[in-house]
């Protein structure tokens, strides 16, 4: 089960660095308006993954 548990938080921690480099380069291309809607998406499924990974090792 601990060996799960690695697996499942070293995929959140790629799964955040993946979406700050995906938002990063989205900033260059699009409309502030839309950057801005990303940004925010992409903090919440932060949080969220957070959330999920402190249940996990909780």
């Amino acid at each position: 089960m601990t060996g799960d548990k690695n697996e499942i938080d070293n995929l959140i921690d790629t799964m955040i660095e993946s979406g700050d480099e995906l938002v990063n380069n989205l900033k260059t291309v699009l409309p502030n308006s839309l950057s801005e809607s990303m940004i925010m998406f992409h903090e919440s499924n932060v949080e969220n993954l957070k959330k999920i990974k402190e249940f996990l090792n909780g």
